[in-house]
């Protein structure tokens, strides 16, 4: 049975002060935790999940430290309305710094700030290869509950730098530096590219005009429809279609 001090604690890293102070984050759900466990096993810290969960598991993963709980306990220190069977525990995976992006396609964050589309941005980039995201410092925590569920466990596979966009953009005179913006080229006329960085902006105010004076090239989806405008993850998903 967990102690209430125990529940506590868990409870508390679902607020972003605790998660950073003590470096942990937490994963919830049969398939991401299964897949954190095969990608990173050395980083987690603990598992607390139901019988059904355990029973198999404790087989194939002997050394990962399994606690195994009630249903009621796990809905005491899910974060989801509807928890499924298993949450982890989980060390921060080591900080990266800004490597070299040459023969890479990078993806610049600027002000995203919903956690879904954050998680699902880095799980997109996972998925067309991008091995390397870097945010800006208001962008959403990748270590947010709701982050790490929207990756599906693309989280342990793509880099997060949270950095100072303008800066590092300013480093950037020789790269291809692409703005997802109305108005621009349409993306699908636009060349597969190996290399480059691209620059998707706020969900409602877009990129700001300081990185978007640093682009050079001004793409964009056309729409057929009357829609104002696409979800942030949308449009990276489409745009990376047709440049990757």
């Amino acid at each position: 049975m967990l102690s209430k001090t125990k529940v506590k604690y868990i409870q508390s890293l679902g607020q972003k002060k605790f998660r950073q102070s003590e470096m942990l984050f937490i994963a919830e759900g049969i398939k991401i935790v299964e897949e954190l466990i095969s990608e990173i096993p050395d980083l987690i810290v603990e598992v607390f999940a139901i019988q059904e969960w355990v029973e198999p598991q404790k087989k194939i993963n002997a050394k990962i430290p399994i606690t195994e709980i009630t249903q009621q306990e796990l809905e005491r220190i899910s974060q989801l309305t509807t928890p499924n069977k298993v949450l982890a525990i989980i060390k921060m995976l080591p900080e990266v710094k800004l490597s070299s992006i040459k023969n890479k396609v990078v993806l610049a964050l600027d002000g995203i700030q919903d956690p879904g589309n954050m998680g699902t941005i880095i799980r997109i980039a996972d998925w067309f290869g991008i091995e390397q995201i870097v945010c800006s410092t208001d962008s959403a925590d990748p270590y947010n509950p709701k982050v790490v569920q929207a990756t599906m466990g693309s989280i342990a596979r793509v880099k997060i730098i949270h950095t100072d966009l303008k800066k590092w953009l300013e480093d950037m005179s020789d790269t291809q530096i692409f703005a997802a913006v109305l108005g621009g080229k349409d993306v699908s006329s636009i060349n597969k590219i190996s290399e480059g960085v691209i620059i998707i902006g706020n969900e409602s105010k877009g990129i700001s005009p300081e990185l978007l004076k640093l682009s050079n090239i001004k793409i964009a989806i056309p729409a057929k429809g009357k829609a104002e405008s696409l979800n942030a993850a949308v449009a990276t998903g489409i745009i990376l279609s047709h440049l990757i």
